[in-house]
């Protein structure tokens, strides 16, 4: 059964992509920090916008949209509170759109 990271979604395919290499793991290695601990909403949300700039060319605000709407499914976030996840999210087509062109 294919695994994602409960924080940011990312597919768990490699050893690699497991935080600290450990394929039990329900995190991948972008949201752990070296001691193991996950990071922060706000350095995972800005890693996610960093991303999908990468994939959707330079549209901040498109980006930021689409890692809310992203991390907001993630069942790690739920039931916390993060300021920055409560902005403008993105539709469910904008988002099936950029996630159907993920390379």
């Amino acid at each position: 059964m294919q695994k994602f990271c409960q924080a940011c979604g990312m597919p768990l395919i490699k050893k690699e992509d497991f935080a600290g290499g450990d394929e039990n793991s329900n995190f991948c290695a972008y949201c752990v920090n070296a001691d193991g601990s996950v990071k922060s909403c706000e350095e995972i949300f800005e890693g996610g916008v960093q991303f999908f700039i990468s994939q959707i060319g330079n549209d901040r605000k498109l980006a930021e949209k689409i890692t809310r709407k992203n991390m907001n499914g993630q069942p790690y976030w739920q039931g916390k509170d993060c300021p920055i996840l409560k902005g403008e999210t993105a539709t469910d087509e904008e988002f099936a759109e950029v996630l159907k062109n993920l390379s």
